[in-house]
């Protein structure tokens, strides 16, 4: 992620809703890279594809099924550059209709 990526879109991460994001994540995901590791790499994705979502894929997950995680795209009242993704929900691969 660039330089100006990195300054423009954010996780709201000091907030209760990152906190249940970090749970869910680790509740769900095999992954041994620790989130903190990869959060400029999801918010990498979720801009280059347009996309309020993440997937991991079933190989990548305790019991074998996707899971999306969802985000709500807000900007900062303070500063309108900056675009905070807060952490809505988890969804199953069996719970999704549309996404």
């Amino acid at each position: 992620m660039n330089t100006l990526h990195k300054n423009t879109f954010q996780f709201d991460y000091f907030s209760d809703n990152f906190i249940a994001f970090e749970k869910d994540f680790y509740k769900y995901a095999n992954i041994n890279v620790p989130l903190t590791f990869l959060t400029d790499d999801i918010l990498e994705h979720m801009v280059s594809t347009k996309n309020d979502y993440f997937r991991i894929n079933a190989k990548n997950c305790k019991d074998n099924r996707d899971h999306y995680f969802i985000f709500r795209k807000n900007f900062v009242k303070e500063n309108k550059s900056i675009i905070l993704f807060e952490y809505v929900c988890h969804k199953a691969q069996s719970e999704l209709k549309n996404l």
